[in-house]
């Protein structure tokens, strides 16, 4: 493994006192992984713990093969420390892989199935990743294919993992289920070796900002379980309830309420592998599924589907949207629509997971105009230019304190120091402002992303390959708004003297060239002659947010 320049620990983020602090409130436990997972499978072995639209795990059998993955990983090399990703779908194999990765004391690094190429390169260079698990194919893709390239020009990618393989798979890979060992559970737990503690390493999730590239969030188990603990808080889950799983299990929101918030109580939670709203409204009906935690969208495409004369949802309890505020339309539409359901907001970031909510304690409208407060024990500022605190009402930068805080960037040293202020808050480059109450209301966002369906999108990530491109002098991309998706990607261009202008198929195709997923890519071409510009020449994207925004609004 080449040397990593930077390693954030626990003791450079938080202090003796505060680490006593969390463990006292409750939010951070002794329980490892696995240990939460025995403990469950001990209490209720019978109880199904995941389950998708194929396959289904009690805890007894979530406990037996994390155990025997885990030792599968040991035999094939993997040591402590050693990172594995994972790049699955919605399928109850990942919680094994994630509970097996942490059993051994390995890190897992979950990505999304929607990323190609071009974001896996960045991935495997900058976490040094050793193994890697993945979906044979899904949607149509064959992931199988892009890793066996990857592996080619990542020198320290040892071994390839299939899961779900139809046939033969590709030369030098192994299977899943080739490593699910075999034994008596005693003799393995031996060979496991020692278990690893909530306080070690336990994962490197990786979200796009400002930059290119995006940066790996460096958590330990307690820094992320603590978002699942002060939601069940927030929210009065129990272990009746059947949380619905359609947002990716293998990003910060689908891992903390669909995997470990159900482990935590012993609930039981279903994964939906692709989401399709009709399906969606089956699913809730069939399985009597309670709550879910999902983007704005999810909740806006379920409401278009249902048939009040045909659909049931009565089970819902809860329904939480997050990734960007819920317009009080929608709130209002929703609880008309299902009346036995809480619509509640949450704002959160792959930093420090959750920073706000709205509990099913605050008032029906907080969710309308606001999106939430802290929950105990984290604490939120709204700061200034210079990290302090700005009154009430106020427009500045949503700042974080508390349990759930990563690490920090994995080998990124001086990315990791600029997060904070003077006096200790994560600044997380989104507007806001917070009331006397204490609730937070995001008003905009300084990092230069578009929010499509809940998904970070950098626009200069999509700009960067696009000025490859010999037909393209200069390209700004902007959000515009979108009634389904919040925002979709739009892109002005100026094109080359000699190239002729590109027409909007040629650049999609372009960019899926390079490897680009599907939902980075621009739904909308604007040529124009110049992009408008400050004295200094920097690109006015605001003026051109507002230009397209006038063009959708009226249709043009």
């Amino acid at each position: 493994m080449s040397a990593v320049a930077y390693v954030p620990t626990l003791e450079e983020r938080y202090t003796p006192d505060r680490i006593r602090a969390f463990y006292e409130s409750g939010v951070w436990f002794e329980d490892s992984f696995y240990g939460q997972a025995s403990a469950q499978a001990e209490r209720q072995p019978d109880k199904v713990a995941f389950f998708d639209s194929t396959s289904s795990l009690t805890f007894a059998q979530f406990r037996e093969q994390i155990l025997r993955l885990a030792v599968g990983f040991k035999r094939l090399g993997v040591q402590r420390g050693d990172r594995v990703l994972a790049q699955v779908p919605n399928i109850t194999e990942f919680p094994v892989i994630a509970g097996a990765v942490s059993r051994i004391g390995a890190v897992i690094v979950p990505v999304m199935p929607i990323y190609r190429a071009h974001d896996l390169e960045h991935v495997l260079e900058n976490s040094g990743a050793t193994v890697a698990c993945f979906a044979q194919s899904f949607g149509g893709f064959s992931y199988e294919d892009m890793f066996t390239q990857l592996q080619a020009a990542a020198p320290e990618l040892r071994q390839l993992v299939v899961l779900r393989s139809e046939g033969t798979p590709a030369e030098g890979t192994v299977t899943y289920e080739s490593l699910l060992v075999d034994g008596d559970l005693e003799a393995l737990e031996a060979e496991a070796g020692p278990d690893s503690s909530p306080d070690d390493p336990f994962e490197i999730v990786y979200t796009s900002g400002t930059t290119s590239r995006p940066k790996g969030c460096f958590h330990t188990l307690n820094t992320v379980r603590s978002s699942a603990v002060q939601i069940v808080r927030s929210l009065d889950y129990s272990a009746e309830d059947v949380q619905f799983g359609p947002s990716p299990i293998t990003h910060s929101t689908g891992l903390v309420t669909s995997v470990l918030i159900p482990l935590y109580l012993g609930a039981s939670s279903h994964f939906m592998e692709k989401w399709e709203p009709s399906d969606g409204v089956r699913r809730v009906r069939e399985h009597r599924l309670t709550a879910a935690v999902t983007a704005t969208p999810f909740l806006q495409m379920l409401m278009k589907a249902f048939d009040p004369e045909r659909d049931d949802a009565s089970s819902l309890r809860i329904w939480v949207c997050a990734g960007a505020p819920i317009p009080g339309s929608v709130v209002s539409a929703a609880t008309a629509m299902f009346p036995n359901c809480r619509i509640l907001s949450l704002y959160g970031r792959s930093e420090n997971l959750l920073t706000t909510l709205c509990s099913v304690d605050d008032a029906p409208e907080r969710s309308s105009t606001s999106d939430g407060r802290a929950a105990d024990p984290s604490v939120v500022q709204v700061v200034g230019a210079d990290g302090a605190e700005l009154p009430r009402g106020e427009v500045g930068d949503v700042a974080y304190k508390g349990p759930s805080h990563m690490l920090g960037y994995w080998n990124n040293r001086e990315a990791t120091e600029e997060l904070f202020t003077p006096d200790g808050y994560s600044r997380s480059g989104d507007l806001g402002f917070m009331d006397e109450d204490g609730f937070v209301r995001i008003t905009g966002r300084s990092k230069d992303i578009i929010i499509r369906g809940g998904m970070n999108i950098s626009a200069r990530e999509v700009e960067d390959e696009l000025l490859q491109n010999p037909q393209i002098a200069n390209v700004a991309v902007v959000a515009m708004p979108d009634e389904r998706l919040g925002e979709k990607c739009c892109a002005f261009v100026v094109p080359a003297d000699d190239g002729g202008a590109p027409d909007l198929e040629t650049i999609v195709a372009f960019l899926k060239d390079r490897g680009i997923a599907n939902q980075k890519l621009p739904e909308r071409l604007e040529i124009v002659e110049e992009l408008p510009t400050t004295a200094t020449g920097k690109i006015q994207k605001h003026l051109l947010r507002a230009q397209i925004a006038e063009k959708v609004s009226a249709g043009v």
